[in-house]
């Protein structure tokens, strides 16, 4: 069962790319937009978190704090922030919690082989920690400027 758009997200904690750990309910009062990708170094997330990136400055001044999520270690985490200097932190899920609780865990397919994977989905969550938006089956090119713009609309 996932969060439902309007509804309070639950308290949940995960390994930060920083160092120490993210806990959800210490960020009470902030809006965040948390993006789960697949895996660090590939393409596709790798174009994603520079789009992220080229529009951080943007968030911020929206209010926002933006947090990538997969289930790579930290220290694969730590490499893809340094290679590509994102200034975001990148949360650690390897044993899928959080991919659970947001419902993003969903059977792919890669040359006829089926597996289990995270589908690339990105969440909004207002203050109060009440999700706003949600975006699935995520498209990257222009995918962070339109979360930029529904930020700002909050």
């Amino acid at each position: 069962m996932s969060v439902a758009v309007g509804a309070k997200v639950a308290d949940f904690s995960l390994p930060a790319s920083a160092g120490g750990t993210f806990h959800l309910a210490g960020a009470r009062g902030e809006t965040l937009v948390l993006y789960f990708y697949p895996r660090d170094n590939t393409p596709g997330c790798t174009l994603e978190g520079q789009q992220f990136q080229q529009r951080l400055a943007a968030f911020r001044r929206a209010g926002a704090r933006i947090y990538g999520i997969s289930r790579d270690t930290l220290a694969s985490h730590q490499k893809f922030c340094a290679r590509f200097g994102f200034g975001f932190e990148l949360l650690s899920d390897p044993e899928e919690q959080v991919c659970k609780l947001f419902d993003v865990i969903r059977e792919k397919s890669l040359y006829g082989r089926k597996y289990l994977g995270i589908e690339r989905s990105t969440f909004l969550i207002d203050g109060r920690g009440v999700l706003r938006r949600e975006w699935r089956k995520v498209k990257v090119d222009g995918h962070a400027a339109e979360v930029l713009e529904a930020v700002k609309s909050l």
